[in-house]
């Protein structure tokens, strides 16, 4: 499998060029200061308003908002990429993509953004804050993003029922054109998600780094709930876990 992702990810552009020497350095610094650059991962199960959310978020904070589901389907969908088959095929099967491409898509995004001009609060002297959302899906995923490209900030976990996240994507479905909006990949996709996804929320949780937001209620609601949590982590007044 390895050689099989190093192939997909040169073919993509995504491969790092490596001193030959790699194997004897020492370990990699991070691509972005995470002093400067605010990473805050937006966490929940498929249907929890994840989207809508950090939708709102960007309104309110100035926020990137980089969707990894977003940047994968662009990625398959990109005229001549010879592995964007591959990538469907996972998304269809509602299996994660492998990491390495992935994570590279995130960086190479996040880079193109702190190059533009920009006039918000966050932005100044090199800074940023992004809202990356539906990742880190493993834990594999968010060590090395942690470790390779920016150490995070915060998870927003936004929670709510299985049957509430069922009603809502079978809802989209109608009009979202996703090949992965029907039920049995939305019941695979969930199982993935407490399989896999789930480990990470309590990983970060023991690093004292979630903000747990109840997402059955309405999106105003959830809103008002997400606005007052970021605007305490963005002042400094949060750094532990909280509850909304």
């Amino acid at each position: 499998m390895p050689a099989i992702v190093d192939k997909i990810a040169e073919a993509l552009h995504l491969k790092h060029h490596e001193d030959s020497s790699a194997s004897t350095a020492a370990p990699q610094t991070p691509v972005f200061d995470h002093e400067k650059v605010k990473v805050f991962f937006v966490l929940g199960g498929p249907g929890a308003g994840k989207g809508t959310q950090c939708a709102n978020l960007v309104k309110d904070f100035g926020f990137c908002h980089l969707s990894a589901g977003d940047l994968l389907r662009a990625e398959q969908n990109r005229e001549g990429s010879e592995y964007g088959e591959l990538i469907r095929k996972y998304i269809r099967e509602g299996q994660i993509v492998p990491m390495e491409i992935t994570i590279k898509l995130l960086e190479n995004a996040m880079r193109a953004e702190l190059a533009k001009p920009h006039d918000t609060e966050g932005w100044e002297y090199g800074k940023g804050r992004f809202l990356i959302d539906g990742f880190p899906r493993k834990m594999d995923q968010a060590l090395k993003f942690d470790e390779d490209v920016c150490l995070s900030t915060m998870v927003l976990f936004f929670t709510t029922t299985e049957e509430e996240m069922l009603k809502r994507l079978l809802e989209r479905a109608k009009t979202s054109g996703r090949e992965d909006d029907n039920e049995e990949s939305i019941r695979k996709r969930f199982r993935v998600y407490k399989e896999q996804t789930m480990p990470v929320i309590e990983h970060y949780s023991k690093e004292g780094k979630v903000a747990t937001i109840d997402a059955s209620a309405t999106i105003e609601d959830v809103h008002k709930k997400a606005q007052e949590i970021v605007a305490k982590i963005l002042a400094g007044e949060v750094g532990r876990n909280i509850t909304a």
